[in-house]
């Protein structure tokens, strides 16, 4: 008999301009190994001079929805009105946290590494983010510190290692340094620990005595 294994976004990650990037298409599937009763809606909301609006709204019964925007030219695109679609799409999923963590800070007309969705700077989630760390700060507390950590812990861990210029290598050094593991096999009171390290010391450094 077969198990069925979750969804494991990392395994289909691609490069751009030096840092992971998760496309749209993996997303969804992603959102429907999570929440097979999501549903999704896109709009042509205007189409003027070879310019094409979407709006995509993902919902999840439950536990939230989100709506994105995505525009496109002729000139950007021959397929513009597709690629469009695919961005507001994109922007939906990032804020559900679909791929968020791997949505890079890139120009977005570079002529080099271009993608059809835009990305989101850790600093924009930065609020929802401590949250985040709070409530799992929270779950040590209830559950216990030696439990692994959890995905949200561990995607909150990776943008604030991305904030302070650790990109995925450096992290795995940081962890190994530090509590003689890789960031994926951290407990959620190490993680937190972490956390707290990076963000007080992003580079590594001693704090002087």
């Amino acid at each position: 008999m077969s198990v069925e294994t979750p969804f494991e976004p990392a395994r289909f990650l691609t490069r751009v301009n030096g840092s992971d990037y998760l496309e749209v298409k993996w997303r969804l599937v992603w959102l429907r190994d999570q929440h097979p009763d999501a549903t999704v809606e896109t709009e042509l909301v205007s189409h003027n001079e070879n310019t094409a609006v979407f709006r995509a709204r993902v919902a999840i019964p439950g536990a939230g929805s989100s709506t994105g925007w995505g525009s496109e030219t002729a000139g950007d695109f021959r397929d513009y009105l597709e690629k469009a679609e695919t961005k507001a799409l994109g922007r939906a999923l990032a804020a559900l946290g679909f791929g968020t963590q791997f949505c890079p800070d890139f120009e977005f007309g570079a002529a080099v590494g271009r993608v059809v969705d835009a990305p989101v700077k850790v600093a924009s989630q930065s609020r929802s983010s401590a949250s985040a760390s709070r409530q799992d700060a929270a779950s040590v507390a209830a559950i216990g510190p030696d439990q692994p950590a959890t995905q949200r812990q561990l995607r909150y861990l990776q943008a604030v290692a991305r904030e302070a210029g650790l990109d995925g290598g450096a992290l795995d050094e940081r962890a190994v340094q530090e509590f003689g593991v890789q960031a994926a096999a951290l407990s959620r009171r190490d993680a937190s620990a972490l956390i707290d390290l990076i963000q007080s010391r992003p580079n590594g450094s001693q704090l002087a005595s």
